[in-house]
């Protein structure tokens, strides 16, 4: 993989009176002639020496502002599964990417959902081989799979999942490792705890997911190095006053990140905003499947079909498999919701996934990708745009 290359970069500005994810009350912030972020500073602190020729002044008047967002689980866009990568369809790496801008992404995880080890292999060395020109980058690989809890395994195909051991898990990773970034595994799989301090060893994020782990056996792979949830409240035990379960340590634990899914149907905006509250470390992830950019309806998906209604993608047996929205759809709802201001909606898809991953936030020496957002008091609605 190749650093792709911004669409569009501000440059020579002085955008002031904007609030910012993370600091308090009005800022300004100086961006370069080279659209890096010099400075960001509260307003009427401005610190530079010279006043370069030709600046620009934004004034934006209130509005918020933030980097793109980061996807960290996404399986793939405009009818393409990541796992059906070849070398014949990998140019459409590329229309997904400048989808995935457009769609107000800097960067994500195109995540391989369980399949077989051939098909795992096959899609890591495209991607690994792969020159990106722009649009969003591609950051890495989030293996969701093959070491799930056959019980809590829901879409994902029973006939591939693995037993967690090292020698499935070299496997699997083959010679790949260096691009895998994410991998969502069951951790009471593993009775010899080897398998999450070999893969923190690595550099890959440890995520627990598709889990019948207790409080204990989670608690156990979070001192081995596990660092993430996926997708909480879905593929797991739920929260029970005598057993909290993999979620309740999760949610209670400092170091540990849950993502979260925001359509209203994987988990209702009552117990999102019950998430909210309770947790530690959360960041939004969109699960978006193949159908990413396609209109509702029935569409392909390995051997089975799934239905996509109102964003929200089931099998016939009413499963639920994963969404076709974009990521920043769900910062809008948990916004109309009410479950939470816009500045925190807008952390939850672009500062705390980096922050997952180990990606600087916005701050000064970081290139100018900037979002602005508005929210409208009167409709409750919550718009963005590329500057």
């Amino acid at each position: 993989m190749t650093k792709a290359t911004p669409n569009s970069i501000l440059t020579n500005v002085d955008i002031i009176n904007v609030r910012v994810p993370g600091y308090q009350d009005l800022q300004m912030i100086w961006v370069n002639e080279t659209g890096i972020i010099e400075q960001i500073l509260p307003m009427g602190k401005v610190c530079r020496r010279v006043t370069p020729e030709d600046l620009q002044i934004l004034d934006f008047a209130g509005d918020w502002i933030s980097l793109g967002g980061v996807d960290l689980q996404i399986n793939g866009g405009l009818g393409l599964a990541f796992p059906d990568l070849t070398v014949k369809n990998a140019h459409m790496l590329e229309d997904i990417s400048q989808y995935l801008w457009n769609v107000g992404v800097d960067g994500y995880l195109p995540t391989l959902v369980t399949t077989s080890v051939e098909n795992i292999q096959r899609s890591l060395a495209v991607i690994s081989n792969y020159t990106q020109n722009s649009g969003a980058k591609i950051l890495g690989v989030h293996l969701e799979g093959p070491f799930l809890n056959y019980g809590k395994r829901g879409a994902h195909p029973a006939e591939y999942l693995l037993p967690l051991t090292m020698n499935e898990v070299k496997r699997v990773l083959g010679d790949y490792a260096s691009v895998v970034k994410v991998i969502t595994l069951a951790p009471e799989l593993d009775p010899t705890d080897k398998v999450i301090p070999y893969l923190h060893s690595l550099g890959i994020t440890v995520s627990l997911g598709h889990s019948q782990a207790t409080a204990e056996q989670a608690q156990n792979a979070f001192d081995q190095g596990a660092t993430m949830l996926t997708h909480a409240f879905n593929a797991m035990p739920p929260l029970h006053h005598r057993e909290p379960g993999l979620l309740g340590a999760a949610m209670n634990h400092p170091d540990v990140m849950c993502s979260f899914i925001a359509d209203g149907q994987h988990v209702v905006p009552t117990m999102l905003e019950i998430l909210l509250r309770a947790s530690k470390g959360l960041f939004l992830v969109s699960d978006a499947l193949a159908p990413l950019g396609l209109p509702d309806g029935v569409y392909p998906w390995d051997d089975r079909q799934i239905e996509i209604i109102n964003g929200t993608a089931r099998l016939f047996d009413g499963t639920l498999s994963g969404t076709t929205l974009p990521l920043l759809t769900g910062v809008k709802n948990l916004v109309k919701w009410g479950i939470c201001g816009v500045e925190k909606a807008i952390f939850l898809a672009t500062d705390a996934p980096r922050k997952a991953i180990n990606l600087p936030t916005i701050a000064p020496n970081q290139p100018a990708n900037l979002l602005r957002w508005h929210y409208e008091e009167e409709t409750q609605e919550l718009t963005w745009e590329r500057l």
